[in-house]
């Protein structure tokens, strides 16, 4: 059922194949450092691995193959603006990000000025970047507790995101975050729209809730 493994910062880890959801280690682990971090996450690979602004480990399993349809859905219709506007730099679900309040975070999806992250050193940019993206998706698969993703929203929105998208495909619900404003629930929406941070990118939602 589980299988224990053991990382070269001698942390050992069980994991449970059976299980679908992310699995939070809690306080198992001692702090690492950014460098260590880092190192983890690579070993954990093909697993997503986030960590909270307390330090505690979040491992995630491969999503279900059809949230993975949809994430490439998603990042190709994205990517079809982000080449046309020009003004930004657009990230897949394997960027790690490192927020001001110390969380290491990877959302599904997001978008980042270029003035801001040129503004990063080179090697700043190399590792974790310290920045928190202008724009995120999270998309729900069926793995993903809501209450968890909304809590991550609002984590980016107060560490200076500009617009956040939570898609539920689930409950065919799309979930509208910005700075100073209350989250605005979608029902069943045929397309969402970015602007005004993102001119003319609207995402067509009728493949995503199939």
């Amino acid at each position: 059922m589980s299988s224990i493994s053991t990382t070269s910062i001698g942390q050992r880890v069980t994991f449970y194949p059976d299980l679908p959801t992310a699995v939070n280690f809690g306080s198992y682990f001692p702090r690492m450092t950014e460098e260590e971090f880092f190192d983890f996450c690579q070993q954990m690979d093909p697993l997503r691995v986030e960590r909270d602004r307390d330090g505690e480990i979040i491992i995630m399993a491969p999503t279900y193959s059809e949230t993975a349809g949809q994430n490439f859905d998603l990042a190709v219709e994205f990517g079809i603006w982000v080449r046309k506007d020009g003004r930004g730099r657009g990230f897949d679900s394997s960027s790690g990000f490192i927020l001001a309040n110390g969380a290491t975070r990877s959302p599904d999806l997001s978008w980042i000025l270029h003035e801001k992250w040129n503004a990063l050193s080179e090697s700043g940019r190399a590792g974790f970047a310290h920045i928190c993206p202008d724009f995120i998706v999270e998309l729900r698969s069926k793995s993903d507790n809501l209450k968890k993703l909304d809590a991550k929203m609002r984590e980016y929105i107060d560490n200076g995101a500009q617009l956040g998208w939570l898609i539920d495909p689930i409950e065919k619900t799309a979930y509208i975050y910005r700075p100073g404003r209350e989250v605005e629930a979608l029902d069943d929406p045929a397309e969402i729209s970015g602007e005004p941070l993102l001119p003319e990118f609207i995402l067509t939602l009728a493949e995503i809730w199939e």
